[in-house]
């Protein structure tokens, strides 16, 4: 379970450090991911966004259990 636990966490961090990396090339304004702006109010939900992240962690998953 520690295992598990550090690995999540290191993975965790690496997300983060990469994050404004990710915004520059264009993740998280994609067509499909879903933004709704109102005065005083913003609704954001990056599905596009989150389908290709999902698809390349399972396809890292994939290779690295083989």
């Amino acid at each position: 379970m520690s295992k598990w636990l550090i690995t999540i966490g290191i993975i965790l961090i690496a997300l983060g450090v990469l994050w404004p990396l990710a915004a520059k090339l264009g993740l998280g304004s994609l067509p499909g991911d879903i933004k709704i702006e109102r005065k005083g109010f913003t609704f954001y939900f990056p599905l596009t966004s989150g389908v290709i992240v999902s698809l390349l962690v399972t396809l890292l998953l994939w290779i690295f259990r083989r």
